[in-house]
This record gives structure tokens, C-alpha cells and sequence, in this order.
């Protein structure tokens, strides 16, 4: 046994399956994790630096960290804001004594060797190696039956208020094989259910010269791992949802009727200065295909208010177009003025009370619109995925809500977790159900 390690992540499920795999590496190089900082030789914060808010959240971690050093200790930054702004990392956090790029993760062992031989008294490992992950990624055994499979890195997509390509760079999809044999490993793992991540999940393969990349991903997992209940898609972009994609989602009953569209905004001329695909007719096509091909099909988005130029029109058109299409889920966010993207300098700021109260109205909006949805379910028998149990009762998902950021559906009686269960609906609130155990 090597000694102790202690792993912290922050951010996105995409960042969750990086930890998950650096954990296995330490593992099989003879580490172990501890939940305790103060009981590891090594402390590891895997970073995000999309938002100037999360980053401020890194520095928190680490400097906490910091604080409980002791000699012997060693002290990484790793992950998106170590690879986006390395030297913020070392004038606010002194006592860091590694700094590990998002791509450099596989050499984590081999650092970690390097200190305790004394080779170097501080690491700096930024950029992209020539292939980040050889093969499938180390995986751990999946608790609560979810597991997220990340297939590609990196985005194409150049929209102005997103600072994920200065640090991410461009689109980098993981081979197929690598990702199909990673699927059937975490079914023998124990996942129920297989969420799809990337920056863009739509424009997977595209680099590596393949038409409806994701659509012929689809195809092979489900081929591979007939077993697999719940196959989940998240992160699409509108323009790159295909025909092709919607009838393999429409035809596979494994494939959740489920997708996540970030669409941002809903008036062109704010799209357009977004750098966002800006024909809302043609938006208003795609959700009418997706409805058609899969009736029951549960629909999120995500929508910046406040956005650089925004008017008062403008906006209140968003809220049409909200009422118009009626998600399953809405995720909204005030406009945060990322540094180095064309956002952070445009013209027109819009106040921070403005953003605030335009905020609450959309929130308010989409809570009724959720409300009314939710309450649609109450009569229906639905497969739920159990997550947990809790003073008489369980809770978990179906395949209308995503793990995390969705509703659950709390169940009558306690139930095996990781199971799945077959429930009727009895009742609703404006977030979630109430169901009660039928098989």
C-alpha cells in the first residue's frame, strides 16, 4: 500500500467520470481513498472552471485544504480551472503543489511517483497529451444504479458567452469501441440506467469522419448491452439532432424517451448575438418531430436571461416561446460575464436587479407550466428507478427526469435501492410525484 489519497470534485457529471477514473488508477497502483482529508498523504481537488463562480469555489476548496496541510502532505489542483487559468491557481493558493491539466488525469500515478522519489519538488502538467485515455476508462462499481459515460471532450460550437473551447479546445469524440466496451462494463457494475455526456453529445464522431455519430453510438450500446434498462442522452444541440437520431431513440425501448436541449433563448436577435443557432421555426419543427416520433417524450432546456442587449421584448418573447413549447424541465441562469469571451465585452450590460427579477418571472412561469405537466402523469404506471429510502418511504426517477437536476417520484413504502419498480401515480407538486408501489 502506497498510502492515502483524498479526491474532491467539483462541477459537471462530465468532471464526476474523470474523478471516477483517476480513483481507479490510484486504486490499482496501490492507493486507497480515504474520506477524510486529514488521513490522506495526498488531496486532490478536481476543479471547474466554466463560471467565475465556480472558480471562486475551487480557490475555496483548495485554500481550505491548504489550511490542514501538513508536512508530508501533497496538495493537487487538477481539472478545468487549472487547465484554463493555471496562474490564478498558484497566486491564490500558494501551497499547491501539482498542477494537472483536465487531459492529464492517466498520469496522475506517474507524478504522484515522481514526488515521493523526490525527482521534482513541484508538478506542472498542462495541455493535451496525444491521447488523454488509451481504451476504456477504469470504472468503479455504480451506486444507486446511475453511472454517467463521458464520449468526447471539447467542443466545436463557438458560442459568445461559453468559455469551455479556451481550456477544452475543440470537439475530441472517444473511439466507439472504447465507449461500447465501457457501457457493458458498468452493466456488469451494476448500472440500470447509462447518461450520456459530452459538451454536445449530438456532435459526437464528427471529427472522427462519421454522419449520425450518435445515432450509430446508440445503436451499438443497446446491441452490446441488451441488459441495460436506461439509456440516457443529455447535452444536445438543437441543429444536430438528426432524423436519424430521433427514429433510433424512437425505436429502442431502452433509450429514454428523454432529451435535453439547451436552447439558450427563445428570440432570434438574442440568439444570434449568442452565436446560437437562431431559427425558431425550425425549433419549433424539431419539438414537433420529437412529439410525433415519441409521444410521451420528456423535454428540458436551459435559458440565459439577461443576456447582453436583452429588452424587455425581447424576453417577454423567451416566455412565449416557453409557453409555446411547455418543457418538462427548465434550468434558467442569470447572464454571468465570462472573462476572454466576446460576451463579457459586449455593449448594453444589463443591469443585475433587471436579470434578477427577469429570473423569477421565467421561474415562475415554468413552475406552473411544471406543475400542469406533472400533473398530466397522475393515473400512470411508471417505471421507477429507486434511489434511496427514508422514514417509511422511497424515492428515485423515472425516465422523465434526469439524475440530479430533475424531479423524483416518492414511492409509499421502503424498497430496495437500485432497484426498479413498476408504480402508479396518485398524486403531483409543481417538481415532483407521489406514487404508490405496484409491482
Amino acid at each position: 500500500m502506497k498510502g492515502k489519497y483524498y479526491l474532491y470534485t467539483l462541477g459537471c457529471p462530465k468532471n464526476l467520470v474523470d474523478s471516477e477514473a483517476a480513483a481507479m488508477l490510484l486504486e490499482r497502483s496501490g492507493y486507497r481513498g480515504v474520506a477524510n482529508p486529514k488521513e490522506a498523504e495526498i488531496l486532490i481537488v478536481n476543479t471547474c472552471g466554466f463560471l467565475q463562480s465556480a472558480q471562486e469555489e475551487a480557490v475555496e476548496v483548495l485554500n481550505s485544504l491548504a489550511s490542514i496541510k501538513k508536512p508530508g502532505q501533497t496538495l493537487i489542483a487538477a481539472g478545468c480551472m487549472v487547465e484554463r487559468d493555471p496562474e490564478k491557481v498558484k497566486s491564490r493558493v500558494p501551497a499547491v503543489d501539482v498542477l494537472l491539466g483536465t487531459y492529464r488525469w492517466p498520469q496522475l500515478p506517474e507524478v504522484l511517483y515522481n514526488l515521493r522519489d523526490r525527482r521534482k519538488a513541484r508538478y506542472e502538467l498542462l495541455g493535451e497529451p496525444d491521447r488523454p485515455w488509451k481504451g476504456p476508462l477504469p470504472r468503479a462499481r455504480v451506486v444507486n444504479g446511475t453511472a454517467y459515460l463521458k464520449i468526447g471532450d471539447g467542443c466545436n460550437a463557438r458560442c459568445a458567452f461559453c468559455s469551455i473551447p479556451t481550456f477544452k479546445g475543440r470537439l475530441k469524440s472517444r473511439p466507439m469501441t472504447d465507449i461500447v466496451q465501457e457501457a457493458k462494463t458498468l452493466v456488469d457494475l451494476g448500472a440500470k440506467e447509462i447518461v450520456l455526456v459530452a459538451q454536445d453529445t449530438t456532435d459526437y464522431g464528427r471529427d472522427l469522419g462519421m454522419e449520425n455519430g450518435l445515432s450509430k453510438l446508440l445503436e451499438s450500446i443497446v446491441t452490446a448491452a441488451p441488459n441495460l434498462p436506461w439509456l440516457r442522452v443529455m447535452y444536445a444541440y438543437p441543429s444536430h439532432v438528426t432524423p436519424e437520431l430521433i427514429e433510433t431513440m424512437a425505436k429502442h425501448e431502452q433509450i429514454c424517451n428523454y432529451l435535453d436541449l439547451p436552447l439558450q433563448h427563445g428570440h432570434p436577435e438574442v440568439l444570434k448575438r449568442m452565436r446560437r443557432p437562431n431559427g425558431i421555426e425550425k425549433t419549433l419543427s424539431l419539438i414537433r418531430r420529437l412529439r410525433s416520433a415519441m409521444p410521451d417524450i420528456s423535454l428540458r432546456s436551459t435559458f440565459i436571461v439577461g443576456f447582453p442587449g436583452e429588452t424587455e421584448k425581447e424576453f417577454q418573447a423567451m416566455l412565449e416561446f416557453l409557453q409555446e413549447i411547455r418543457f418538462d424541465h427548465v434550468g434558467a441562469f442569470e447572464f454571468s460575464p465570462e472573462p476572454g469571451t466576446p460576451a463579457a465585452e459586449m455593449p448594453d450590460q444589463v443591469p443585475e436587479e433587471i436579470k434578477r427579477t427577469r429570473y423569477e418571472r421565467l421561474m415562475e412561469l415554468q413552475r406552473e407550466i411544471s406543475a400542469e405537466k406533472n400533473a398530466e402523469q397522475i393515473g400512470r404506471e411508471l417505471t421507477v428507478l429507486v434511489e434511496g429510502s427514508d422514514q417509511g418511504e422511497s424515492f428515485g426517477r423515472t425516465y422523465r427526469d434526469a439524475p440530479e437536476i430533475d424531479g423524483v417520484v416518492y414511492l409509499d413504502r421502503p424498497t430496495e435501492n437500485a432497484s426498479m419498480r413498476r408504480a402508479h401515480i396518485v398524486d403531483s407538486s409543481e417538481y415532483d410525484l407521489y406514487g404508490e408501489i405496484v409491482g
